[in-house]
Protein backbone atom coordinates (compact mmCIF):
# COMPACT_ATOMS: atom_id res chain seq x y z
CA UNK A 1 0.00 0.00 0.00
CA UNK A 2 2.81 2.56 0.67
CA UNK A 3 5.63 1.20 -1.03
CA UNK A 4 6.12 4.79 -2.64
CA UNK A 5 5.32 6.72 0.92
CA UNK A 6 7.95 8.21 2.70
CA UNK A 7 8.54 9.56 6.18
CA UNK A 8 11.65 11.33 8.41
CA UNK A 9 11.42 13.84 10.97
CA UNK A 10 11.88 17.21 9.33
CA UNK A 11 12.46 19.48 12.46
CA UNK A 12 16.14 19.17 14.71
CA UNK A 13 16.91 16.61 16.32
CA UNK A 14 15.06 16.29 20.15
CA UNK A 15 14.57 17.78 22.40
CA UNK A 16 12.76 20.14 20.98
CA UNK A 17 9.81 22.90 21.67
CA UNK A 18 8.00 20.96 18.73
CA UNK A 19 8.73 18.34 16.24
CA UNK A 20 7.46 17.92 12.56
CA UNK A 21 7.08 14.84 11.17
CA UNK A 22 6.55 15.03 7.59
CA UNK A 23 4.89 12.06 5.33
CA UNK A 24 4.86 12.27 1.62
CA UNK A 25 3.39 9.95 -1.09
CA UNK A 26 -0.10 7.83 -2.42
CA UNK A 27 -0.18 6.67 1.49
CA UNK A 28 -0.09 10.07 3.39
CA UNK A 29 -4.10 10.39 3.50
CA UNK A 30 -4.80 7.11 4.78
CA UNK A 31 -1.77 7.28 6.95
CA UNK A 32 -4.36 10.51 9.09
CA UNK A 33 -7.31 8.26 8.95
CA UNK A 34 -5.16 5.70 10.94
CA UNK A 35 -3.72 7.89 13.31
CA UNK A 36 -6.53 10.90 14.03
CA UNK A 37 -9.54 8.97 12.28
CA UNK A 38 -9.79 11.43 8.98
CA UNK A 39 -7.83 13.47 6.50
CA UNK A 40 -8.31 17.59 8.28
CA UNK A 41 -8.82 19.89 5.22
CA UNK A 42 -6.08 21.00 2.87
CA UNK A 43 -3.98 23.51 4.36
CA UNK A 44 -5.65 24.09 7.88
CA UNK A 45 -3.64 23.88 10.95
CA UNK A 46 -5.58 21.03 13.13
CA UNK A 47 -5.47 20.32 16.36
CA UNK A 48 -5.58 16.39 17.26
CA UNK A 49 -4.63 13.55 19.31
CA UNK A 50 -2.52 11.08 17.88
CA UNK A 51 -3.07 7.10 18.47
CA UNK A 52 -1.28 4.39 17.83
CA UNK A 53 -3.68 1.83 14.91
CA UNK A 54 -2.39 -1.55 16.55
CA UNK A 55 -4.34 -0.56 20.08
CA UNK A 56 -5.65 2.92 20.04
CA UNK A 57 -2.83 4.10 22.84
CA UNK A 58 -2.61 7.75 22.56
CA UNK A 59 1.01 9.12 20.83
CA UNK A 60 0.51 12.35 21.47
CA UNK A 61 -1.59 15.60 21.85
CA UNK A 62 -0.32 17.95 18.53
CA UNK A 63 -1.21 19.99 15.03
CA UNK A 64 -1.74 18.03 11.87
CA UNK A 65 -1.90 20.10 8.15
CA UNK A 66 -2.52 17.99 4.62
CA UNK A 67 -1.36 19.27 1.80
CA UNK A 68 -2.87 18.50 -1.42
CA UNK A 69 -1.28 17.02 -4.52
CA UNK A 70 0.13 18.83 -6.59
CA UNK A 71 0.53 22.05 -5.01
CA UNK A 72 2.92 20.43 -2.37
CA UNK A 73 6.43 21.05 -1.99
CA UNK A 74 7.40 17.25 -3.32
CA UNK A 75 4.37 17.62 -5.68
CA UNK A 76 2.72 14.37 -3.99
CA UNK A 77 -0.37 14.79 -0.99
CA UNK A 78 1.72 15.40 1.63
CA UNK A 79 1.11 15.12 5.85
CA UNK A 80 2.96 17.19 8.75
CA UNK A 81 2.42 15.87 12.07
CA UNK A 82 3.55 18.74 14.28
CA UNK A 83 4.22 17.35 17.73
CA UNK A 84 5.97 17.68 21.50
CA UNK A 85 9.89 17.78 20.70
CA UNK A 86 10.69 14.85 23.48
CA UNK A 87 13.03 11.58 21.77
CA UNK A 88 10.08 9.36 23.39
CA UNK A 89 7.22 11.17 21.31
CA UNK A 90 9.24 11.09 18.16
CA UNK A 91 10.44 7.88 18.07
CA UNK A 92 6.91 6.31 19.04
CA UNK A 93 5.59 8.21 15.65
CA UNK A 94 8.20 6.92 13.44
CA UNK A 95 7.74 3.32 14.70
CA UNK A 96 3.97 3.42 13.88
CA UNK A 97 4.54 4.95 10.51
CA UNK A 98 7.08 2.07 10.31
CA UNK A 99 4.34 -0.27 11.11
CA UNK A 100 1.77 0.75 9.01
CA UNK A 101 3.81 0.15 5.84
CA UNK A 102 6.02 3.58 4.97
CA UNK A 103 9.61 3.74 4.72
CA UNK A 104 12.18 5.77 6.24
CA UNK A 105 13.19 8.63 3.46
CA UNK A 106 16.72 8.79 2.17
CA UNK A 107 18.92 11.76 2.89
CA UNK A 108 17.71 14.29 0.45
CA UNK A 109 14.56 12.40 -0.71
CA UNK A 110 11.63 15.01 -0.16
CA UNK A 111 13.53 17.05 -2.24
CA UNK A 112 14.22 14.64 -4.99
CA UNK A 113 10.73 14.24 -5.19
CA UNK A 114 10.46 18.03 -5.88
CA UNK A 115 12.76 17.67 -8.62
CA UNK A 116 11.34 14.48 -10.04
CA UNK A 117 7.92 15.98 -10.14
CA UNK A 118 8.75 19.15 -11.81
CA UNK A 119 8.86 21.39 -8.78
CA UNK A 120 11.94 22.76 -8.56
CA UNK A 121 14.64 22.44 -11.24
CA UNK A 122 18.62 20.94 -10.29
CA UNK A 123 20.02 24.60 -10.25
CA UNK A 124 17.28 25.75 -7.54
CA UNK A 125 17.73 22.46 -5.65
CA UNK A 126 21.50 23.02 -5.55
CA UNK A 127 20.24 26.38 -3.92
CA UNK A 128 17.91 25.01 -1.59
CA UNK A 129 20.90 22.67 -0.42
CA UNK A 130 23.68 25.98 -0.09
CA UNK A 131 20.54 27.95 1.72
CA UNK A 132 20.31 24.77 4.59
CA UNK A 133 24.52 25.29 4.66
CA UNK A 134 24.48 29.10 4.39
CA UNK A 135 26.38 30.19 7.30
CA UNK A 136 26.94 33.80 6.71
CA UNK A 137 24.77 36.64 5.07
CA UNK A 138 26.21 36.56 1.64
CA UNK A 139 25.79 32.86 1.64
CA UNK A 140 22.19 33.51 2.27
CA UNK A 141 21.42 36.04 0.05
CA UNK A 142 23.24 34.10 -3.24
CA UNK A 143 21.36 30.27 -2.34
CA UNK A 144 18.14 32.45 -1.55
CA UNK A 145 18.50 33.53 -5.30
CA UNK A 146 19.15 30.49 -6.17
CA UNK A 147 16.36 28.63 -5.00
CA UNK A 148 14.64 31.13 -6.24
CA UNK A 149 14.85 30.29 -9.50
CA UNK A 150 16.69 33.46 -10.90
CA UNK A 151 19.14 31.11 -12.74
CA UNK A 152 16.65 28.68 -14.05
CA UNK A 153 14.78 31.88 -15.40
CA UNK A 154 18.38 33.37 -17.00
CA UNK A 155 18.86 29.79 -18.36
CA UNK A 156 15.23 29.50 -19.99
CA UNK A 157 15.52 33.02 -21.60
CA UNK A 158 18.86 32.29 -22.94
CA UNK A 159 17.80 28.49 -24.41
CA UNK A 160 14.78 30.32 -26.16
CA UNK A 161 16.74 32.68 -27.52
CA UNK A 162 19.24 30.13 -28.65
CA UNK A 163 16.32 28.17 -30.00
CA UNK A 164 15.00 31.55 -31.98
CA UNK A 165 18.40 31.38 -33.71
CA UNK A 166 18.85 28.21 -34.61
CA UNK A 167 15.27 28.54 -36.48
CA UNK A 168 16.88 31.60 -38.73
CA UNK A 169 19.54 29.26 -39.34
CA UNK A 170 17.83 26.44 -40.70
CA UNK A 171 15.87 28.55 -42.69
CA UNK A 172 18.86 29.59 -44.59
CA UNK A 173 18.54 25.81 -45.86
CA UNK A 174 15.08 26.88 -47.20
CA UNK A 175 16.49 29.85 -48.50
CA UNK A 176 19.91 30.07 -49.79
CA UNK A 177 19.67 32.76 -51.78
CA UNK A 178 19.24 34.86 -48.98
CA UNK A 179 21.25 32.69 -46.87
CA UNK A 180 24.19 35.71 -46.47
CA UNK A 181 21.74 38.53 -45.34
CA UNK A 182 20.57 35.31 -42.40
CA UNK A 183 23.68 34.55 -41.45
CA UNK A 184 24.79 38.93 -41.09
CA UNK A 185 21.65 39.14 -39.47
CA UNK A 186 22.16 36.13 -36.64
CA UNK A 187 26.29 37.51 -35.99
CA UNK A 188 24.85 40.50 -34.37
CA UNK A 189 22.65 38.19 -32.22
CA UNK A 190 24.57 35.42 -31.38
CA UNK A 191 27.17 37.87 -30.59
CA UNK A 192 25.29 40.10 -28.19
CA UNK A 193 23.67 36.77 -26.46
CA UNK A 194 27.41 35.22 -26.29
CA UNK A 195 28.45 38.41 -24.42
CA UNK A 196 25.67 38.30 -21.78
CA UNK A 197 26.63 34.86 -20.91
CA UNK A 198 30.36 35.50 -20.48
CA UNK A 199 29.72 38.52 -18.37
CA UNK A 200 27.94 35.90 -16.15
CA UNK A 201 30.32 33.51 -16.35
CA UNK A 202 33.07 36.15 -15.73
CA UNK A 203 31.16 36.41 -12.21
CA UNK A 204 31.31 32.49 -11.33
CA UNK A 205 34.47 32.98 -9.96
CA UNK A 206 33.15 35.56 -7.19
CA UNK A 207 29.87 33.33 -6.49
CA UNK A 208 31.46 29.89 -6.41
CA UNK A 209 33.96 32.20 -3.22
CA UNK A 210 31.05 33.35 -1.86
CA UNK A 211 29.48 29.48 -1.20
CA UNK A 212 32.67 27.73 -0.27
CA UNK A 213 34.24 30.86 1.40
CA UNK A 214 37.05 33.32 0.58
CA UNK A 215 40.84 31.47 1.89
CA UNK A 216 42.98 33.19 3.88
CA UNK A 217 46.05 31.65 4.31
CA UNK A 218 48.74 33.11 7.47
CA UNK A 219 52.49 32.28 7.03
CA UNK A 220 55.81 33.48 8.51
CA UNK A 221 58.70 32.12 9.87
CA UNK A 222 58.42 30.15 13.50
CA UNK A 223 57.49 32.24 16.74
CA UNK A 224 56.31 35.15 15.05
CA UNK A 225 52.81 35.03 16.42
CA UNK A 226 51.21 33.18 13.32
CA UNK A 227 48.86 31.14 16.09
CA UNK A 228 48.55 33.81 18.56
CA UNK A 229 47.19 35.89 15.62
CA UNK A 230 45.06 33.55 14.60
CA UNK A 231 43.28 32.71 17.60
CA UNK A 232 43.11 36.84 18.29
CA UNK A 233 41.00 36.89 14.67
CA UNK A 234 38.94 33.86 15.56
CA UNK A 235 38.57 34.89 19.55
CA UNK A 236 39.01 31.29 20.69
CA UNK A 237 41.77 29.10 20.96
CA UNK A 238 42.00 27.02 17.90
CA UNK A 239 45.58 26.55 17.14
CA UNK A 240 48.54 25.62 19.74
CA UNK A 241 50.66 28.16 20.83
CA UNK A 242 54.08 27.58 21.90
CA UNK A 243 57.72 29.30 22.34
CA UNK A 244 59.00 25.92 21.02
CA UNK A 245 59.59 26.32 16.98
CA UNK A 246 57.75 23.57 14.44
CA UNK A 247 54.81 23.21 17.05
CA UNK A 248 52.34 23.98 14.18
CA UNK A 249 52.81 21.40 11.27
CA UNK A 250 49.51 20.51 9.97
CA UNK A 251 47.29 23.37 8.43
CA UNK A 252 44.71 24.83 10.61
CA UNK A 253 41.42 25.81 9.27
CA UNK A 254 39.42 28.46 10.96
CA UNK A 255 35.61 29.40 9.64
CA UNK A 256 35.32 33.73 9.98
CA UNK A 257 32.28 35.41 9.16
CA UNK A 258 33.95 38.73 7.62
CA UNK A 259 31.00 41.27 7.32
CA UNK A 260 28.99 38.98 5.96
CA UNK A 261 31.12 37.04 4.04
CA UNK A 262 32.35 33.58 4.56
CA UNK A 263 36.01 33.29 5.11
CA UNK A 264 38.38 30.50 6.29
CA UNK A 265 41.52 31.67 8.03
CA UNK A 266 44.28 29.12 7.66
CA UNK A 267 47.04 28.93 10.19
CA UNK A 268 50.17 27.28 8.76
CA UNK A 269 53.41 25.93 9.58
CA UNK A 270 56.89 28.85 10.66
CA UNK A 271 58.71 28.88 6.80
CA UNK A 272 62.30 27.76 7.79
CA UNK A 273 64.94 25.06 7.00
CA UNK A 274 64.27 22.12 8.71
CA UNK A 275 65.30 18.70 8.85
CA UNK A 276 62.44 17.05 10.47
CA UNK A 277 60.37 15.09 7.60
CA UNK A 278 56.85 15.71 9.11
CA UNK A 279 58.01 19.76 9.65
CA UNK A 280 59.09 20.01 6.20
CA UNK A 281 55.78 18.00 4.91
CA UNK A 282 53.36 20.89 7.02
CA UNK A 283 55.73 23.79 5.22
CA UNK A 284 55.40 22.42 1.62
CA UNK A 285 51.79 22.22 1.89
CA UNK A 286 51.83 26.30 3.60
CA UNK A 287 53.54 26.99 0.82
CA UNK A 288 50.71 25.22 -1.27
CA UNK A 289 47.96 26.78 0.54
CA UNK A 290 49.44 30.52 0.52
CA UNK A 291 49.87 29.90 -3.38
CA UNK A 292 46.18 28.71 -3.86
CA UNK A 293 44.45 31.60 -0.93
CA UNK A 294 42.82 34.22 -2.47
CA UNK A 295 45.08 36.49 0.55
CA UNK A 296 48.16 36.20 2.05
CA UNK A 297 49.04 37.53 5.32
CA UNK A 298 52.46 37.43 6.11
CA UNK A 299 53.42 37.65 9.69
CA UNK A 300 56.90 38.93 10.77
CA UNK A 301 58.68 40.80 13.88
CA UNK A 302 60.77 42.94 11.40
CA UNK A 303 59.95 43.77 7.47
CA UNK A 304 60.64 40.26 5.51
CA UNK A 305 62.89 40.71 2.77
CA UNK A 306 60.75 38.73 0.51
CA UNK A 307 57.03 39.01 1.62
CA UNK A 308 54.66 36.54 0.70
CA UNK A 309 51.49 38.93 0.75
CA UNK A 310 50.05 41.80 2.86
CA UNK A 311 52.69 42.30 5.64
CA UNK A 312 51.73 42.00 9.43
CA UNK A 313 54.06 42.81 11.99
CA UNK A 314 53.05 41.54 15.19
CA UNK A 315 54.65 42.07 18.75
CA UNK A 316 54.51 45.77 18.36
CA UNK A 317 54.26 46.91 22.12
CA UNK A 318 57.30 44.69 22.41
CA UNK A 319 59.12 47.04 19.96
CA UNK A 320 57.43 50.06 21.65
CA UNK A 321 55.64 50.47 17.96
CA UNK A 322 51.71 51.97 18.26
CA UNK A 323 49.11 49.69 16.58
CA UNK A 324 47.72 50.36 13.29
CA UNK A 325 48.14 50.34 9.68
CA UNK A 326 51.32 52.28 8.34
CA UNK A 327 52.72 52.65 4.54
CA UNK A 328 50.41 49.37 3.79
CA UNK A 329 52.36 47.60 6.97
CA UNK A 330 49.74 46.40 9.50
CA UNK A 331 51.39 46.80 13.14
CA UNK A 332 49.62 44.58 15.79
CA UNK A 333 49.88 42.86 18.92
CA UNK A 334 48.63 39.64 19.33
CA UNK A 335 48.98 39.68 22.98
CA UNK A 336 47.71 43.12 23.71
CA UNK A 337 45.21 43.46 20.77
CA UNK A 338 47.22 46.94 19.93
CA UNK A 339 45.97 47.12 15.99
CA UNK A 340 43.80 43.87 15.84
CA UNK A 341 40.71 46.59 15.21
CA UNK A 342 42.31 48.47 12.38
CA UNK A 343 43.49 44.94 11.35
CA UNK A 344 39.88 43.80 11.42
CA UNK A 345 38.62 46.65 9.92
CA UNK A 346 40.89 46.15 6.69
CA UNK A 347 40.13 42.31 6.56
CA UNK A 348 36.71 43.07 6.02
CA UNK A 349 36.97 45.78 3.31
CA UNK A 350 38.99 43.66 1.30
CA UNK A 351 36.13 41.01 1.46
CA UNK A 352 33.64 43.44 0.54
CA UNK A 353 35.67 44.41 -2.96
CA UNK A 354 36.04 40.68 -3.54
CA UNK A 355 31.91 40.45 -3.81
CA UNK A 356 31.59 44.05 -4.76
CA UNK A 357 28.45 44.02 -7.23
CA UNK A 358 24.97 44.79 -7.12
CA UNK A 359 23.38 41.28 -7.12
CA UNK A 360 24.69 37.56 -6.23
CA UNK A 361 26.20 35.58 -8.60
CA UNK A 362 24.02 33.72 -10.81
CA UNK A 363 26.79 30.42 -10.96
CA UNK A 364 28.15 29.47 -7.49
CA UNK A 365 29.00 25.87 -8.74
CA UNK A 366 31.72 24.18 -10.84
CA UNK A 367 29.32 22.64 -12.49
CA UNK A 368 27.32 25.25 -13.62
CA UNK A 369 30.22 26.66 -14.52
CA UNK A 370 30.88 24.01 -16.48
CA UNK A 371 28.10 23.81 -18.31
CA UNK A 372 27.90 27.65 -19.30
CA UNK A 373 31.04 27.59 -20.63
CA UNK A 374 30.52 25.35 -23.04
CA UNK A 375 27.36 27.14 -23.98
CA UNK A 376 29.40 30.42 -24.65
CA UNK A 377 32.19 27.93 -26.74
CA UNK A 378 29.20 26.94 -28.56
CA UNK A 379 28.01 30.64 -29.55
CA UNK A 380 31.52 31.72 -30.50
CA UNK A 381 31.94 28.56 -32.60
CA UNK A 382 28.59 29.21 -34.56
CA UNK A 383 29.87 32.92 -35.31
CA UNK A 384 32.06 31.28 -37.33
CA UNK A 385 30.19 28.61 -39.30
CA UNK A 386 28.52 30.06 -42.38
CA UNK A 387 27.47 26.94 -43.75
CA UNK A 388 23.76 26.87 -42.11
CA UNK A 389 23.83 23.06 -40.78
CA UNK A 390 26.97 24.15 -38.61
CA UNK A 391 25.48 26.76 -37.22
CA UNK A 392 22.76 25.25 -36.02
CA UNK A 393 24.40 22.21 -34.88
CA UNK A 394 26.63 24.70 -32.92
CA UNK A 395 23.38 26.43 -31.63
CA UNK A 396 21.91 23.37 -30.38
CA UNK A 397 25.26 21.92 -28.57
CA UNK A 398 24.87 25.53 -26.80
CA UNK A 399 21.13 25.14 -25.73
CA UNK A 400 22.34 21.44 -24.71
CA UNK A 401 25.26 22.97 -22.23
CA UNK A 402 22.46 25.54 -21.15
CA UNK A 403 19.94 21.99 -20.49
CA UNK A 404 22.50 20.79 -17.81
CA UNK A 405 22.42 23.62 -15.60
CA UNK A 406 18.66 23.05 -14.91
CA UNK A 407 18.87 19.14 -15.16
CA UNK A 408 16.69 19.03 -18.32
CA UNK A 409 19.67 16.89 -19.85
CA UNK A 410 22.46 14.90 -18.39
CA UNK A 411 21.60 15.01 -14.99
CA UNK A 412 21.36 11.73 -14.05
CA UNK A 413 25.29 11.20 -12.95
CA UNK A 414 24.73 14.30 -10.34
CA UNK A 415 21.61 13.93 -8.71
CA UNK A 416 23.14 11.27 -6.04
CA UNK A 417 25.93 13.56 -5.55
CA UNK A 418 23.38 17.09 -4.86
CA UNK A 419 20.62 15.41 -3.00
CA UNK A 420 22.78 13.28 -0.56
CA UNK A 421 24.36 16.56 1.00
CA UNK A 422 20.66 17.37 2.04
CA UNK A 423 19.58 15.80 6.00
CA UNK A 424 16.86 13.25 6.10
CA UNK A 425 13.33 14.85 6.64
CA UNK A 426 14.50 17.57 3.53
Amino acid sequence: MAADSIFALSSGRPPAGVAVVRVSGPASFDVARQLIGRVPPPRTATLATLRDPADQSVIDCGLVIAFESPATFTGEDVVEFQLHGGAAVIDYLLSCLERIGLRHAEPGEFTRRAFDNGKLDLSQAEGLADLIDARTETQRQQALSQAGGRLREGAERWRSAILALMASAEAGLDFSDEADVVLGNNDLAVMALRNELAGHLAQAAVGERVRDGFTITVVGEPNVGKSSLVNALSQRDVAIVSDSPGTTRDLIEVPLDLAGIAVTLVDTAGLRDSLDPVERQGIARARARAAAADLVLHVAVTAPAAPLGVVVLNKCDAMGIAGGRREDVMHVSAHTGAGLAELEHWLVAWAQRQVSQTEPALISRRRQRSALTRSVAHLEEATHQDDPVLRAESLRLSARALDEITGRVGAEDVLDGVFGRFCIGK
